[in-house]
Protein backbone atom coordinates (compact mmCIF):
# COMPACT_ATOMS: atom_id res chain seq x y z
CA UNK A 1 0.00 0.00 0.00
CA UNK A 2 1.68 3.73 -0.98
CA UNK A 3 2.17 5.80 1.65
CA UNK A 4 0.95 9.35 1.85
CA UNK A 5 3.83 11.94 0.56
CA UNK A 6 3.90 14.79 2.51
CA UNK A 7 4.91 18.17 0.95
CA UNK A 8 8.07 20.98 1.77
CA UNK A 9 6.63 24.24 1.45
CA UNK A 10 8.58 24.93 -1.44
CA UNK A 11 6.76 21.53 -3.07
CA UNK A 12 3.64 23.48 -1.94
CA UNK A 13 4.22 26.41 -3.58
CA UNK A 14 5.12 24.63 -7.02
CA UNK A 15 1.02 22.65 -6.53
CA UNK A 16 -0.24 26.01 -6.09
CA UNK A 17 1.26 27.28 -9.54
CA UNK A 18 -0.03 23.99 -11.33
CA UNK A 19 -3.15 24.91 -9.44
CA UNK A 20 -3.46 28.17 -10.08
CA UNK A 21 -2.78 27.52 -14.21
CA UNK A 22 -6.04 25.00 -13.78
CA UNK A 23 -7.99 28.35 -11.84
CA UNK A 24 -7.07 31.10 -14.44
CA UNK A 25 -8.02 27.39 -17.32
CA UNK A 26 -11.54 27.79 -15.89
CA UNK A 27 -11.39 31.36 -16.21
CA UNK A 28 -11.10 30.88 -19.98
CA UNK A 29 -13.82 28.26 -20.14
CA UNK A 30 -16.30 30.95 -18.16
CA UNK A 31 -15.04 33.31 -21.15
CA UNK A 32 -16.59 31.39 -23.82
CA UNK A 33 -19.01 28.54 -22.19
CA UNK A 34 -22.86 29.50 -23.60
CA UNK A 35 -25.85 28.62 -25.42
CA UNK A 36 -24.51 27.25 -28.78
CA UNK A 37 -20.93 26.10 -27.95
CA UNK A 38 -20.03 22.62 -28.36
CA UNK A 39 -18.75 20.64 -25.11
CA UNK A 40 -15.06 19.88 -27.49
CA UNK A 41 -14.90 23.67 -28.37
CA UNK A 42 -14.16 23.79 -24.29
CA UNK A 43 -11.36 20.70 -24.13
CA UNK A 44 -9.68 22.52 -27.37
CA UNK A 45 -9.74 25.74 -25.42
CA UNK A 46 -8.27 24.02 -22.11
CA UNK A 47 -5.75 22.32 -24.20
CA UNK A 48 -4.39 25.03 -25.79
CA UNK A 49 -4.38 27.43 -22.97
CA UNK A 50 -2.71 24.74 -20.38
CA UNK A 51 0.35 24.31 -22.91
CA UNK A 52 0.53 28.23 -23.98
CA UNK A 53 1.14 28.49 -20.34
CA UNK A 54 4.06 26.13 -19.86
CA UNK A 55 1.81 23.20 -18.84
CA UNK A 56 0.61 19.44 -19.84
CA UNK A 57 -3.04 18.50 -19.84
CA UNK A 58 -3.48 16.55 -17.02
CA UNK A 59 -6.48 14.26 -18.08
CA UNK A 60 -5.29 13.57 -21.13
CA UNK A 61 -4.19 9.70 -22.06
CA UNK A 62 -4.26 9.61 -18.23
CA UNK A 63 -5.07 5.86 -18.26
CA UNK A 64 -6.36 6.27 -21.04
CA UNK A 65 -9.21 9.20 -20.67
CA UNK A 66 -9.08 10.63 -24.40
CA UNK A 67 -9.72 14.49 -23.58
CA UNK A 68 -8.01 17.93 -21.28
CA UNK A 69 -11.13 18.19 -19.38
CA UNK A 70 -14.41 15.95 -18.26
CA UNK A 71 -17.04 17.74 -19.12
CA UNK A 72 -20.15 15.86 -17.42
CA UNK A 73 -23.81 17.49 -18.30
CA UNK A 74 -26.83 17.62 -16.09
CA UNK A 75 -27.50 14.04 -14.80
CA UNK A 76 -23.90 12.83 -15.54
CA UNK A 77 -21.48 13.30 -12.14
CA UNK A 78 -17.97 13.25 -13.24
CA UNK A 79 -16.05 12.39 -16.16
CA UNK A 80 -17.78 13.04 -18.65
CA UNK A 81 -16.69 13.09 -23.02
CA UNK A 82 -16.41 16.27 -24.96
CA UNK A 83 -18.04 16.00 -28.06
CA UNK A 84 -20.23 17.29 -30.64
CA UNK A 85 -23.21 18.04 -27.73
CA UNK A 86 -24.34 21.71 -27.90
CA UNK A 87 -24.91 23.39 -24.72
CA UNK A 88 -28.51 25.01 -24.79
CA UNK A 89 -30.15 26.81 -22.53
CA UNK A 90 -30.92 25.23 -18.41
CA UNK A 91 -27.51 22.61 -19.19
CA UNK A 92 -25.67 22.00 -15.94
CA UNK A 93 -22.01 21.29 -16.72
CA UNK A 94 -19.44 19.73 -14.41
CA UNK A 95 -15.94 20.83 -15.74
CA UNK A 96 -12.63 18.93 -14.48
CA UNK A 97 -9.64 19.98 -14.79
CA UNK A 98 -5.82 19.09 -14.09
CA UNK A 99 -2.71 20.57 -15.48
CA UNK A 100 0.90 19.39 -15.02
CA UNK A 101 3.80 22.62 -14.48
CA UNK A 102 7.21 21.69 -12.91
CA UNK A 103 6.09 17.86 -12.57
CA UNK A 104 3.90 19.17 -10.17
CA UNK A 105 -0.19 18.10 -10.44
CA UNK A 106 -3.01 20.89 -9.96
CA UNK A 107 -6.74 19.72 -10.03
CA UNK A 108 -9.89 21.56 -9.03
CA UNK A 109 -13.18 21.45 -11.01
CA UNK A 110 -16.11 24.12 -11.32
CA UNK A 111 -19.85 23.66 -12.37
CA UNK A 112 -21.65 26.23 -14.62
CA UNK A 113 -25.31 27.07 -15.33
CA UNK A 114 -26.23 27.66 -18.90
CA UNK A 115 -28.30 30.76 -18.95
CA UNK A 116 -31.43 30.31 -16.78
CA UNK A 117 -31.97 27.23 -14.73
CA UNK A 118 -34.27 25.88 -12.36
CA UNK A 119 -34.32 26.89 -8.92
CA UNK A 120 -33.12 23.17 -7.51
CA UNK A 121 -30.40 23.82 -9.80
CA UNK A 122 -29.72 26.56 -8.08
CA UNK A 123 -30.22 25.28 -4.80
CA UNK A 124 -28.11 22.41 -5.80
CA UNK A 125 -25.03 24.53 -6.95
CA UNK A 126 -24.96 26.84 -4.16
CA UNK A 127 -25.54 23.80 -1.60
CA UNK A 128 -22.42 21.76 -3.09
CA UNK A 129 -20.23 24.80 -2.97
CA UNK A 130 -21.02 25.42 0.50
CA UNK A 131 -20.37 21.64 1.18
CA UNK A 132 -16.36 22.28 -0.26
CA UNK A 133 -16.54 25.16 1.74
CA UNK A 134 -17.41 23.34 4.36
CA UNK A 135 -14.86 20.53 4.33
CA UNK A 136 -12.33 22.83 3.15
CA UNK A 137 -12.81 24.25 6.76
CA UNK A 138 -11.64 20.70 8.24
CA UNK A 139 -8.45 20.34 6.68
CA UNK A 140 -6.29 21.29 9.38
CA UNK A 141 -3.90 19.98 11.86
CA UNK A 142 -5.18 17.59 14.09
CA UNK A 143 -8.63 16.77 12.80
CA UNK A 144 -9.10 13.57 10.43
CA UNK A 145 -10.23 12.78 7.01
CA UNK A 146 -14.13 12.01 8.49
CA UNK A 147 -14.26 15.57 9.75
CA UNK A 148 -13.99 16.88 6.27
CA UNK A 149 -16.79 13.53 4.89
CA UNK A 150 -18.68 14.46 7.61
CA UNK A 151 -19.35 18.41 7.31
CA UNK A 152 -20.00 17.58 3.03
CA UNK A 153 -22.18 15.46 4.16
CA UNK A 154 -24.44 17.11 6.82
CA UNK A 155 -24.86 19.74 4.99
CA UNK A 156 -25.67 18.26 2.01
CA UNK A 157 -28.25 15.64 3.88
CA UNK A 158 -29.90 18.79 5.61
CA UNK A 159 -30.88 20.09 2.13
CA UNK A 160 -32.11 16.98 0.90
CA UNK A 161 -29.37 15.78 -1.53
CA UNK A 162 -27.44 12.59 -2.22
CA UNK A 163 -24.17 12.54 -0.82
CA UNK A 164 -21.91 9.95 -3.94
CA UNK A 165 -19.83 7.42 -2.20
CA UNK A 166 -18.50 5.55 -4.74
CA UNK A 167 -15.86 8.41 -5.92
CA UNK A 168 -13.48 10.33 -3.66
CA UNK A 169 -11.04 13.21 -3.01
CA UNK A 170 -7.64 12.62 -2.93
CA UNK A 171 -3.99 13.50 -2.17
CA UNK A 172 -2.49 15.49 -5.19
CA UNK A 173 1.51 15.71 -5.57
CA UNK A 174 3.58 14.37 -8.26
CA UNK A 175 0.70 12.35 -9.12
CA UNK A 176 -3.07 12.82 -9.74
CA UNK A 177 -4.39 10.53 -7.36
CA UNK A 178 -2.10 10.34 -4.70
CA UNK A 179 -3.01 8.58 -0.81
CA UNK A 180 -5.04 9.52 1.66
CA UNK A 181 -8.31 9.22 -0.18
CA UNK A 182 -11.23 11.45 1.43
CA UNK A 183 -14.66 10.51 0.88
CA UNK A 184 -17.66 13.10 1.03
CA UNK A 185 -19.22 11.42 4.09
CA UNK A 186 -17.76 10.30 6.84
CA UNK A 187 -17.68 10.09 10.97
CA UNK A 188 -16.38 12.67 12.77
CA UNK A 189 -13.13 11.83 14.93
CA UNK A 190 -12.57 8.86 12.39
CA UNK A 191 -9.96 8.08 9.94
CA UNK A 192 -6.16 9.29 9.34
CA UNK A 193 -5.75 12.03 11.23
CA UNK A 194 -4.63 15.38 9.21
CA UNK A 195 -1.12 16.95 9.15
CA UNK A 196 1.28 19.56 8.17
CA UNK A 197 2.14 18.99 4.85
CA UNK A 198 -0.64 17.09 3.05
CA UNK A 199 -1.81 18.24 -0.07
CA UNK A 200 -5.53 16.83 -0.84
CA UNK A 201 -8.12 17.51 -3.39
CA UNK A 202 -11.39 17.81 -1.56
CA UNK A 203 -14.73 17.08 -3.91
CA UNK A 204 -18.19 16.93 -3.54
CA UNK A 205 -20.16 15.39 -5.40
CA UNK A 206 -23.62 16.09 -5.16
CA UNK A 207 -27.03 14.94 -6.47
CA UNK A 208 -30.38 16.41 -6.57
CA UNK A 209 -31.84 13.43 -5.68
CA UNK A 210 -30.74 9.93 -5.01
CA UNK A 211 -27.14 9.36 -3.93
CA UNK A 212 -26.71 6.18 -6.00
CA UNK A 213 -24.68 6.27 -9.59
CA UNK A 214 -24.33 3.89 -12.71
CA UNK A 215 -21.36 3.42 -14.42
CA UNK A 216 -21.12 3.69 -18.21
CA UNK A 217 -19.96 1.33 -20.59
CA UNK A 218 -17.05 3.86 -21.59
CA UNK A 219 -15.78 2.85 -18.84
CA UNK A 220 -15.65 6.39 -17.28
CA UNK A 221 -18.61 8.72 -17.53
CA UNK A 222 -20.52 8.78 -14.04
CA UNK A 223 -24.28 9.29 -13.74
CA UNK A 224 -26.86 9.74 -11.55
CA UNK A 225 -29.33 6.37 -10.89
CA UNK A 226 -32.44 8.36 -10.97
CA UNK A 227 -31.60 11.30 -13.80
CA UNK A 228 -31.47 14.07 -11.58
CA UNK A 229 -28.81 16.69 -11.76
CA UNK A 230 -25.36 16.54 -9.96
CA UNK A 231 -23.06 18.75 -9.42
CA UNK A 232 -19.61 19.28 -8.42
CA UNK A 233 -16.95 21.88 -7.09
CA UNK A 234 -13.15 20.91 -5.98
CA UNK A 235 -10.33 22.81 -4.63
CA UNK A 236 -6.83 21.55 -4.40
CA UNK A 237 -5.79 22.37 -0.65
CA UNK A 238 -3.29 22.26 1.82
CA UNK A 239 -3.51 21.25 5.30
CA UNK A 240 -2.20 23.26 8.15
CA UNK A 241 -2.74 24.82 11.71
CA UNK A 242 -5.65 26.70 11.80
CA UNK A 243 -6.79 27.48 8.89
CA UNK A 244 -6.32 25.33 5.03
CA UNK A 245 -4.45 26.70 2.45
CA UNK A 246 -6.52 26.77 -0.76
CA UNK A 247 -3.98 26.24 -3.24
CA UNK A 248 -6.78 26.62 -6.62
CA UNK A 249 -8.82 29.38 -7.15
CA UNK A 250 -12.28 29.94 -8.42
CA UNK A 251 -11.74 33.92 -8.52
CA UNK A 252 -11.22 33.51 -12.22
CA UNK A 253 -14.43 32.55 -13.05
CA UNK A 254 -16.49 34.15 -10.60
CA UNK A 255 -14.74 37.61 -12.10
CA UNK A 256 -15.52 36.65 -15.40
CA UNK A 257 -19.36 35.24 -14.47
CA UNK A 258 -19.80 38.65 -12.79
CA UNK A 259 -18.90 40.87 -15.94
CA UNK A 260 -20.86 38.26 -17.53
CA UNK A 261 -24.24 39.49 -15.60
CA UNK A 262 -22.89 42.92 -15.90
Amino acid sequence: MSKIHYKSAEEIELIRESSLLVAKTHGEIAKIIAPGVKTIELDKLAETFIRDNGGIPAFLNYGGFPYSLCISLNDQVVHGFPGSYVLKEGDLVSVDCGAILNKYYGDSAFTFAIGEVSDQVKTLMRVTRECLDLGIEKAVVGNRIGDIGYAVQEHAEKHGFGVVKELVGHGVGLKLHEKPEVPNYGKRGSGIKLEEGMVIAIEPMINAGRAGVKFWDDGWTVSTIDHKPSAHYEHTVAVKKGKADILSSFSYVDNVLKEKIN
